[in-house]
């Protein structure tokens, strides 16, 4: 049964990197438990427009949980309180009639905001452009399959591809640390045999990228993997800390 609910939005305005910003309160009514959060959203926007009035800034694309841009702060928790799940995937009937929902873009030096609720999460692109990557030739589809690789490692290996690369990590970590989004991106590569070739450059590249963007520093507090809509293990950065420490030992 479709039932609806009245809530109250306090939302980040911000029209720019360098503008100072303030929270805006807004009043929705009768909106339907089987909308997901963005639809929301964009319901807000539309009554917005129709005012003639400046819609809130975000970011989204896929809207299936999978690209990661849905980059939102929901009452304290980075893609809302749900566990394993994104922004996109939150529904309304999650909230209760007459909730106050406070809304904000990542709080990270790392993701500076664009506008509103939008940030720049370019950092991370920038970290996967530095290392996050094979270069060598690993043959096709039908050559990787011929390689016998363990089940646990392969398993390991698939479960910290699937980061996002959202940012849910960062905007969560008091340290504002890259950490557990590297380690996921070094882990999927170092687990497997085309990836150890370049193991020790990569870790090398990657996190003197993340140092250089500014960054901090990770002190094992997992804020990161309680909040990663995807469930990725803080056991990875445990490999990355070797995988790094290996490489400059060979240095």
């Amino acid at each position: 049964m479709d039932k609806t609910i009245n809530i109250t939005l306090k939302v980040w305005r911000q029209k720019g990197p360098k503008e100072k910003g303030h929270f805006e309160t807004y009043n929705l009514q009768n909106i339907s438990t089987n909308m997901s959060f963005l639809e929301m959203l964009d319901t807000l926007n539309e009554q917005l427009v129709a005012k003639h009035e400046e819609p809130v800034v975000f970011d989204h694309d896929c809207r299936e949980g999978i690209c990661g841009m849905c980059s939102l702060y929901i009452n304290g928790h980075p893609h809302g309180r749900d566990s394993h799940t994104t922004t996109c995937q939150l529904h309304m009937r999650r909230f209760k009639d007459g909730e106050t929902i406070t809304i904000e873009p990542w709080r990270s030096a790392g993701f500076p905001v664009v506008r509103d609720l939008m940030v720049d999460r370019s950092a991370y692109d920038k970290i996967m452009q530095a290392g996050g990557y094979t270069s060598i030739r690993c043959g096709a589809a039908q050559d990787a399959n011929a390689l016998p690789i363990p089940k646990p490692d392969a398993d390991e290996a698939m479960d910290a591809a699937s980061c996002i690369g959202c940012g849910a990590c960062a905007a969560a970590c008091k340290n504002g640390s890259a950490m557990l989004f590297v380690s996921a991106k070094v882990s999927q590569l170092a687990l497997l045999p085309q990836g150890r070739v370049e193991a020790a450059r990569r870790a090398k590249a990657m996190v003197a990228k993340m140092d250089e963007l500014g960054f901090g520093n990770c002190t094992n507090t997992g804020a990161c993997e309680a909040e990663c809509p995807k469930g990725v293990s803080i056991a990875n950065i445990a490999r990355l800390n070797r995988e790094y420490l290996k490489a400059k030992l060979k240095d």
